[in-house]
């Protein structure tokens, strides 16, 4: 049966990306790449547009982890609900309204884009490394305990490896989001991908339109497949199986 269900999945993916096929070739997307100036054109995008999600994901994490790692200790453990309320408000204003915040306040350009995405994407992060490390069973850090590890060293050799399938998942969830809302990034002069789509929205170019959405939605899948392998680097190996055979 799962052999029968591989064999339809592969079909469909065949048949998905011939279509797909056909449908580049009719937007005339291919002929417009072909131009040499328009490849270097959109490579240059691609570029923005990948530095803008990595400096953002980066200082998210720095932040998030430190706040989910912060308010799990027994001192600050009762201000975590207030926090974690501070630190989502970024994500209760739609994106478009947060750009126009920031810019409000810092101009246009990368540094209020790359502040917009870092705001949008610190909540995830922040949250499931809360989470992750609340769900770490009291015997198992009891045991830590027993065996002589000091808070640091439960921290590092216990909480955080039993935690991190948890914050890889909101470490995923946060890099998707960022890499959607950066193509909003175009629209206070950051640049990005979304220079493509917004253009070719104004010009009713279909192939242009195309040569945004489509780069947008490759780094998308292909971040997501890197943070998958990154949870076999970071996820230690018997926690692995463990989640596997659960």
């Amino acid at each position: 049966m799962d052999n029968l269900l591989t064999r339809v999945y592969r079909l469909i993916l065949v048949l998905l990306l011939l279509a797909a096929g056909v449908a580049i070739e009719k937007t005339g997307l291919l002929d417009y790449l072909s131009d040499p100036f328009e490849q270097a054109y959109t490579l240059t995008l691609i570029r923005q547009h990948v530095v803008m999600v990595a400096v953002a994901m980066v200082m998210a994490t720095a932040l998030g982890v430190t706040v989910g790692i912060l308010f799990t200790r027994a001192s600050l453990k009762r201000y975590a609900g207030v926090v974690m309320y501070i630190v989502g408000l970024g994500q209760t204003i739609p994106s478009l309204a947060v750009l126009a915040i920031v810019m409000s306040f810092m101009g246009i350009g990368f540094k209020p884009a790359l502040f917009a995405l870092f705001v949008y994407s610190v909540l995830p992060i922040a949250r499931n490394t809360l989470a992750g490390i609340n769900a770490v069973p009291n015997w198992l850090l009891d045991a830590a305990k027993g065996m002589g590890m000091n808070n640091r060293q439960i921290l590092w050799h216990v909480e955080l490896p039993n935690a991190m399938q948890v914050m890889l998942t909101g470490f995923r969830v946060s890099m998707v989001i960022c890499i959607g809302t950066a193509a909003l990034a175009f629209l206070i002069g950051a640049g990005g991908l979304g220079e493509h789509i917004f253009m070719g929205i104004d010009l009713m170019r279909t192939d242009k339109l195309l040569a945004g959405a489509l780069p947008t939605i490759l780094l998308a899948l292909v971040a997501d497949y890197l943070c998958e392998l990154l949870g076999y680097v970071l996820v230690p190996r018997g926690l692995r199986l463990e989640q596997q055979e659960a």
